[in-house]
């Protein structure tokens, strides 16, 4: 069962979306804040990161930057997850150094077949 490292502040996201993964055959991991999620990332080594690109501590364009430039972290999908959708934000967050990217609030169906292609 692939490991999904969730990194988001939002605690009424978080308990949504770790549930509905779950349910998905999902083991779901999370962080709160950006340096947690980098820590957790080091750590545990996940198969795929959901990222909420706005977060306290790093935010996660800072957080998808780092991981990208770790040789051993940097082969890790990073999916980003926010509320910006605005012209302009997708390609942000792809040149930050994320596969895909998807915008909240999150439709489960469209995300799970992004998490599919990526694993």
């Amino acid at each position: 069962m692939p490991k999904i490292l969730l990194i988001e502040d939002n605690e009424m996201n978080r308990d949504m979306l770790s549930r509905r993964l779950t349910r998905k055959g999902y083991e779901v991991d999370m962080a709160v804040d950006g340096q947690e999620g980098i820590d957790k990332v080091m750590s545990n080594r996940p198969a795929l990161i959901l990222l909420d690109m706005s977060l306290p501590v790093k935010d996660g364009w800072t957080v998808a930057r780092e991981l990208k430039a770790d040789a051993e972290l940097g082969a890790i999908p990073i999916i980003a997850l926010t509320a910006h959708a605005m012209e302009g934000d997708r390609q942000k967050a792809i040149d930050a150094g994320c596969d895909d990217y998807d915008t909240k609030p999150v439709e489960l169906k469209r995300l799970l077949g992004k998490i599919e292609a990526l694993l």
